[in-house]
């Protein structure tokens, strides 16, 4: 509930009973009264407008993901470089779109090649990371399907040539809305800490990490993980084949300290197939199925707060 000053008068001599979500604003930086009325009538904020608008942005979008909740958001991050979560967040995406489920794939790597390239999508006409204006901090998913590449469902928000286009807020805003509109958002991220891959790592219900089974993606797997899990908590493990030396993938979860989403087999011929026009999934591709394995896992998550893995 927003109250200006007369509303929040009217409130207190009405001796109505509080609630919660209360915003008190005032035109201009609020004073003493404004804060004394606030503390009457149980609000949580004072805003001043404009000089407050984007705070405000924050706490109405805060409130509208709480309100719907359908949506989700997860985040996909490699061990290290040619570990395959570009790859696996474009398997995400598509398979959740095949389900029927409206489906956003965030590219966030600017120097990952584009994920509209790994879809075979790169000559479709619409918007990438360098043509996106979020206005006040804020978008809806409306707009970006409706602007952004889409297929059958799936609509994705590629880097183009953004290495120095992709903003955190705007970041929080797209998978915000998203969200709320009852989407799942699967972000690619880049392993390299940064206010963008905080942002996308901050916003997301679950973080896939995704190792490759040989001892070096291991080694370096833990310093990409300790930098994940200090952003959120709830990250999961997918271990990708081959393994020269006989690692498991609960040998790799153990020593990470992380639960087993998926174990994968190389997939034959993918490269070949991208090459070729894109990313297409076979219903016994092993991609699919560990795709198909992370969305069960995820979709029994609670209705409201997080997935806890």
């Amino acid at each position: 509930m927003l109250l200006d000053p007369a509303h929040t008068a009217e409130v207190l001599s009405g001796r109505l009973p509080r609630r919660d979500g209360v915003v008190v604003l005032s035109r201009g930086e609020p004073d003493v009264e404004h804060w004394r009325a606030a503390t009457s009538v149980g609000a949580t904020s004072v805003f001043g407008l404009p000089n407050d608008e984007h705070a405000l942005i924050r706490v109405l979008t805060a409130h509208a993901r709480d309100r719907d909740g359908d949506g989700g958001a997860i985040a996909v991050i490699g061990g290290r470089g040619g570990a395959g979560a570009s790859t696996l967040a474009a398997a995400l995406a598509s398979t959740s779109a095949a389900h029927g489920t409206r489906t956003l794939l965030v590219d966030g790597d600017a120097f990952g090649g584009g994920l509209d390239l790994l879809l075979g999508w790169e000559d479709m006409q619409g918007l990438r990371w360098p043509g996106l204006a979020v206005e006040g901090g804020r978008v809806t998913a409306e707009a970006l399907h409706g602007a952004l590449p889409s297929v059958n469902g799936l609509s994705v928000l590629a880097a183009g040539h953004a290495t120095d286009h992709i903003d955190a807020r705007a970041c929080e805003a797209v998978v915000d809305a998203g969200r709320t509109a009852g989407d799942l958002v699967v972000c690619d991220v880049p392993r390299h800490p940064g206010v963008h891959s905080d942002a996308l790592l901050d916003a997301a219900d679950l973080v896939v990490l995704v190792v490759t089974a040989d001892i070096g993606a291991v080694a370096s797997a833990q310093t990409v993980a300790a930098y994940v899990t200090s952003r959120n908590t709830n990250v999961g493990l997918v271990v990708r084949g081959p393994s020269p030396g006989g690692i498991r993938g609960v040998d790799v979860a153990d020593n990470l300290g992380l639960p087993l989403l998926a174990t994968m087999r190389p997939d034959a011929g993918l490269a070949q197939r991208v090459e070729r026009g894109g990313i297409v999934l076979g219903r016994r591709s092993a991609l699919r199925v560990a795709a198909e394995d992370i969305l069960a896992t995820f979709g029994r998550r609670p209705r409201r707060g997080r997935w806890a893995a």
